[in-house]
């Protein structure tokens, strides 16, 4: 399969990620849940993500929206926009699964 593929297949609505954590549940998969902006995204992410991913066998990520974003950080922010930002961390071959939200 294309890798791009593969990636975009990771960044998902809520609504569909809920039959694939019911399916994880049900094969008693650990999901590990961690959020963020993740606005230029560093080393120190990365860390932060690999360890959240060492703690069970599935790691989802709630990724903060560009307006949630420029709400929190302020004017100017975010400096990636919300699928770029999506598209970097679901290319880590770690992350399970990338879900926006607004809050």
């Amino acid at each position: 399969m294309d890798n791009l593929v593969l990636i975009e297949n990771k960044i998902l609505s809520p609504e569909n990620l809920q039959p694939l954590l019911h399916i994880w549940r049900f094969k008693e998969q650990k999901i590990v849940f961690t959020n963020g902006c993740f606005d230029l995204l560093h080393l120190g992410h990365i860390d932060y993500l690999a360890k959240a991913a060492n703690l069970g066998n599935k790691l989802v990520i709630g990724l903060n929206s560009d307006k949630s974003t420029s709400d929190l950080k302020g004017p100017g922010r975010p400096i990636t926009n919300q699928k770029s930002r999506a598209r970097l961390l679901a290319a880590l071959y770690f992350v399970d699964a990338v879900v926006l939200f607004d809050e």
